[in-house]
């Protein structure tokens, strides 16, 4: 089944004329991302010249877990991950709140309509995790590691992809320019521009690489690693569920 394309000027500028918080958050990105769900994949990979499939294989591989394992796929969207994930062997399962996101999922994983911030399984039933570019639009980030250290068993493996947000010199500034420019352009062409203004001014909710693997940590997690992928244009953060 797949989702509707969006129809042009439907709010979503308005929703994000100032980034919201709390559940006006929730509510604004559920919204967005059931009207832009059609033409998702599509934009993506305008956007960032095909370079986001790289950044997602980097996130499965370095997982590291053995084939067959079970791995939730966090706000998993059209579920790109989860083809990837199952392609290297893995069981995944996708999971998004998005109504409009799962219905323009294609593959073959079992999906769950479910706010990751209360994931629907057991302790310790997943043999890992996966999350790619969501972090910035959850309503919190430490509720979601603290249902990550839960649901993932002791000795598992997440991967947190996301954007990046290289500094200085002409990279930054053109890396800057790109989002607030360029972006906003291809979203105008391909679906929504509204949905596509809010991504760079998303980046706000993002806390800095150094907080944000202290926090992981914190929750639970071992052995974290954060590694720049394309000269800092994505980052991905991966660690290890301690044993007690």
């Amino acid at each position: 089944m797949s989702a509707a394309a969006p129809a042009r000027g439907d709010g979503i500028s308005e929703t994000f004329s100032d980034l919201p918080e709390g559940a006006a958050k929730r509510r604004a990105v559920r919204s967005m991302f059931d009207a832009i769900a059609g033409r998702y994949e599509l934009v993506n990979r305008v956007m960032t010249l095909g370079l986001d499939r790289g950044w997602r294989r980097r996130a499965v591989r370095d997982l590291g877990l053995p084939a067959g394992s079970v791995v939730l796929d966090c706000a998993c969207g059209t579920g790109d991950l989860c083809r990837r994930l199952g392609a290297r062997g893995h069981a995944p399962v996708g999971l998004d709140f998005s109504a409009g996101m799962l219905g323009a999922a294609r593959g073959s994983a079992p999906l769950v309509r479910a706010d990751v911030i209360h994931l629907p399984v057991p302790d310790g039933a997943a043999d890992g995790a996966v999350c790619g570019f969501a972090l910035r639009n959850l309503v919190e980030i430490d509720p979601f590691l603290a249902e990550l250290a839960r649901a993932v068993r002791p000795g598992g493996r997440i991967a947190l992809l996301e954007v990046g947000q290289p500094s200085g010199g002409w990279w930054g500034r053109g890396h800057r320019l790109y989002l607030e420019r360029v972006v906003p352009r291809i979203g105008a062409l391909l679906s929504d521009p509204g949905a596509y203004r809010y991504l760079p001014r998303s980046l706000a909710y993002l806390p800095p690489p150094a907080e944000l693997g202290a926090r992981i940590e914190a929750a639970g997690f071992g052995g974290v690693a954060h590694r720049p992928l394309s000269r800092g244009l994505a980052q991905l953060f991966t660690a290890t569920r301690r044993r007690p």
